[in-house]
């Protein structure tokens, strides 16, 4: 019977629960049929199954069961593990696979990152306004290089730089040749000019002033001081952008050159560094064995709560049935109880309620037909005589025969027969905890060993001559470099200062020409005055004159820059990283015979034989391991040392040896199976309810007796004859006092009975039903519940496999991740080229490039600010005012000349 030793983990008592928190909803049936308990004619068939009848085991469900984390880092790294956890875990000898549901979930192991750091960060050039800048000197170059990659050129001058002709290298760089012609013509004329007109100022011959004043004067000055303007604005645009870039070359320029030496010293051991990384790798394989020890510790007391919480959904739902069955039992017994009792008094009440009620009415009618009533005699003579009993209760149906079939029922109390055996249900863990403790011993024993493959995966890396030639390919090149960007860091050294004082005599310029402008447009707004004085003109004019001198002092030099910038920044962006973009530099580095020996890269890099550069750029930028692109000793297969096969078959075999037995439930006492056939062969549902709802729906008297009373005190004080009225008072009095006294305890029985009545009448067929599934389902589940548990416990010993052999599948992913991604990738050496591209043709190529046609533009800007400013200057100078065409005579003789002091 019961054994009151609950497990400390069990669910709480039944009794304290609804009962639709109890009942689990109906599985779907696999193999066999799972059919659930039911309350309305149905039963456990034969072949029912609890909670442990799952659907088979699908692999989007097995996924679910590892952590999101490792299905978002390497999904293509899972699945295979998976399946070869799923493989083994469903090659037990069972009926039907499972959905384990939440105790199949993996949590996430963390591994300690073993790799070294030689990831490069990805440099990318940050947006900025200067972008549309290089885009326009890209398109410009474009259109000055529309010549191909030269492939037989280069090849030339790498293998036989002798055999070069001059004319092959004229005729690719013909748009650079044209450029360096303008820029000769530049040097050869501007300076020419500027010291002609040296020449010419000393004389006094040119850049005067106007002699006489016409009426078109004033729209010749305003033309050209606008165009003297905009063109100084556009020069200082220009040297605004042309600072912005030189500045923003130099600083990048050293970080840039350093980038090169860190860059080749992360990539030193790419290939020394992997074996002792795996075997880093391989000791870690302790994370998932300690992860499975600890739980083993753990699960007989977690695969007992599973067995309990399978088969709770049944035997909880049983019990629940019974518990409350036994309530329904015991509100139906004593509504028969109280229908009994209750129709018994009304039967007696009715009797001493019939007389009284029968002499009022006499006295009413005698008094209300004397004819010295006076008022609503009538009204009231209707009224009484309708006083008279409504409800006849001696007419309701008699129930000794059902109280006698249920005398001494309940002799069980259910509620206590339920904790009992729920109490009993919840020992299970207990006893399967005992029952399991030999078979984790042996558990424990297979897992403290380590699999072959994982002991041996760093000795068998091959990577001894691959990794020694690496590095010295690496050191080799790192030196050799070294002096070369010492020099480059010293020319731009060169070139920044260069570029810092042409912007700023380029600002001195245009600063010349705005103060010119201001002073002479100031002079020129004074003229009027006669007592003005003509010094701020003739400054304005001499400003003006002193930008010219600074453009032709610096014309030469500028354009020499201009041109030194553009021919090695064109050059790079043309030549190497337009081509470097469009993949002609790998093909051309791929095909046999361009390269020299000494700089054959496939060697150098130590590829395979059948990869080119290309290739091994693409597939390591895909993050391909190293001995699928790297030439090493021997093949590499990293499946083959991670394929644990072997170590999870005898686990599986250890497992199959988890048995339980379990003892019978008794779900049902002796006395409750007694009180239940009683109930059933009681006839509770054949009794006539609705005799009595005939009754109960009549009036207990068929007139308002409140409403009677109150129309005889009315009409009691509308009589002229004392004695009538005195009389009608009494009878007024008298029948309320018997309405509250007789009537209104007798309408509370009516109501009592009503509510009996109707509780009976609904609940007596279906209660009846109930307890013959009850007792059917009780019986047939103390049967199967032996079965039932052995089967739950197969099922949950390969849910427990899953899990299990799911953390060392994470473990596989993690080291393939790990080592693919991480160890042994060649994915740096794509990332260093890419870094490469970055920073020579991003943040050097670009802002240089800028820098130079900035400047060019300025310097090609400076002519029409040298003829503007000349012509713009004669009109600041003082000018006589005589009118150059002839008017009316008047306006002659009146005329007074100005006197004019000062002479230049």
């Amino acid at each position: 019977m019961a054994r009151p030793s609950p497990h400390p983990a069990s669910a709480p008592a039944l009794p304290t629960l609804p009962a639709g928190d109890l009942v689990a909803p109906e599985p779907k049936p696999v193999g066999p049929v799972c059919r659930a308990t039911g309350t309305k004619g149905r039963r456990l068939q034969k072949d029912a199954r609890p909670a442990g009848c799952w659907p088979a085991l699908s692999t989007s469900q097995a996924c679910a069961a590892l952590p999101p984390e490792l299905m978002t880092r390497s999904p293509g790294l899972v699945v295979p593990l998976l399946g070869l956890g799923l493989g083994l875990a469903l090659s037990l000898p069972v009926a039907v696979a499972v959905d384990c549901g939440s105790f199949a979930r993996v949590e996430h192991l963390a591994f300690a990152p073993v790799a070294k750091t030689r990831w490069l960060a990805p440099r990318v050039r940050a947006p900025g306004p200067l972008d549309s800048l290089y885009g326009t000197v890209r398109r410009f170059l474009s259109v000055v290089q529309l010549n191909p990659f030269p492939s037989e050129l280069i090849r030339a001058l790498l293998n036989d730089p002798s055999s070069v002709k001059t004319d092959e290298v004229v005729r690719y760089e013909a748009g650079y040749v044209v450029c360096a012609v303008i820029a000769g013509l530049y040097l050869l004329l501007v300076p020419t000019a500027g010291l002609c007109f040296c020449c010419c100022r000393c004389r006094r011959r040119c850049g005067g002033r106007v002699k006489t004043e016409h009426k078109a004067m004033a729209c010749e000055r305003g033309t050209l001081m606008t165009f003297l303007l905009l063109t100084t604005l556009v020069l200082l645009i220009g040297m605004v952008c042309a600072f912005a870039t030189n500045q923003y070359t130099h600083s990048q320029t050293g970080p840039s050159v350093e980038a090169v030496p860190e860059t080749l010293l992360s990539l030193r051991g790419l290939v020394s560094d992997v074996p002792g990384e795996l075997q880093a790798v391989a000791e870690q394989f302790s994370v998932p064995q300690e992860r499975v020890l600890k739980e083993l510790d753990g699960v007989s007391e977690n695969l007992g709560n599973i067995i309990h919480d399978q088969l709770k959904s049944t035997v909880y739902r049983v019990l629940a049935s019974v518990h409350s069955l036994g309530q329904a039992l015991q509100v139906s017994i004593d509504h028969l109880r109280t229908l009994n009792t209750t129709s018994v008094e009304l039967q007696e009440r009715q009797q001493y309620l019939e007389a009284p009620v029968q002499a009022h009415r006499d006295r009413l009618l005698t008094l209300l037909q004397d004819s010295w009533c006076h008022g609503n005699c009538e009204g009231a003579l209707s009224q009484a005589s309708a006083l008279q009993l409504g409800a006849d209760f001696s007419q309701v149906p008699p129930m000794d025969n059902v109280l006698h079939r249920l005398k001494g029922v309940p002799e069980a109390n259910f509620s206590s027969i339920v904790e009992e055996e729920n109490a009993t249900f919840n020992s299970l863990p207990l006893l399967i905890a005992v029952q399991m403790d030999s078979v984790i011993k042996d558990l424990k024993k297979v897992l403290a060993e380590q699999p072959e493959g994982v002991k041996i995966l760093a000795q068998e890396f091959p990577g001894s001559e691959a990794a020694s030639r690496w590095r010295q390919a690496l050191e080799g090149l790192e030196q050799r470099s070294r002096p070369y960007l010492q020099e480059v860091q010293r020319y731009e050294t060169y070139r920044w200062i260069l570029g810092c004082v042409l912007c700023s005599a380029i600002l001195l310029v245009a600063i010349c020409n705005l103060l010119g402008l201001s002073l002479g447009i100031w002079g020129l707004s004074a003229r009027e005055d006669p007592s003005h004085s003509e010094t701020k003109g003739e400054t304005g004019a001499r400003f003006l004159m002193a930008g010219v001198a600074f453009s032709f002092l610096f014309a030469a030099p500028l354009i020499l820059l201009v041109f030194t910038t553009f021919l090695v920044g064109g050059n790079v962006q043309t030549l190497v990283c337009r081509s470097w973009e469009s993949g002609e530099l790998y093909e051309f580095a791929d095909t046999p015979g361009n390269l020299p020996p000494s700089m054959n890269l496939s060697y150098l890099l130590g590829l395979r034989k059948n990869i080119s550069v290309l290739q091994a750029y693409r597939q390591c930028k895909a993050g391909a391991a190293l001995w699928k692109v790297l030439q090493l000793n021997d093949s590499y297969d990293l499946d083959k040392h991670l394929d644990i096969k072997q170590y999870t078959h005898k686990f599986q075999q250890k497992l199959q040896n988890l048995k339980v037995d379990v003892k019978d439930l008794d779900l049902l006492s002796p006395a409750a199976r007694r009180d239940l056939e009683a109930l059933q062969g009681s006839g509770l549902e054949k009794i006539r309810y609705g005799d009595f709802l005939v009754q109960i729906q009549k009036p207990v008297v068929r007139t308002d007796m409140e409403l009677l009373a109150r129309e005889l005190e009315e009409l009691a004080r509308a009589q002229n004859n004392s004695v009538l009225r005195q009389q009608l008072q009494e009878e007024a009095i008298e029948l309320r006092s018997l309405y509250q006294e007789k009537v209104v305890p007798q309408q509370s029985l009516v109501a009592k009975l009503s509510l009996s009545v109707r509780a009976l009448e609904s609940s007596a067929p279906k209660l009846q039903e109930d307890t013959s599934d009850v007792l059917g389902n009780v019986t047939h589940l103390k049967g199967e519940l032996p079965a039932q548990t052995s089967y739950i416990m197969r099922n949950a010993s390969e849910c427990f496999l899953i899990r299990e052999i799911g953390y060392f599948s994470q473990y596989v992913a993690w080291v393939r991740e790990e080592v693919t991604q991480h160890i042994a990738t060649c994915q740096p050496l794509s990332a260093a080229l890419d870094n490469g591209h970055v920073i020579l043709c991003d943040m050097m190529a670009d802002p240089w490039n800028a820098f130079w046609f900035c400047l060019g533009w300025c310097a090609f800007f400076l002519i029409p600010s040298i003829i503007f400013a000349v012509k713009t200057s004669k009109y600041f100078r003082p000018i006589r005012k005589r009118l150059s065409s002839t008017s009316s005579e008047e306006t002659q003789l009146f005329h007074i000349p100005r006197v004019t002091s000062l002479k230049l």
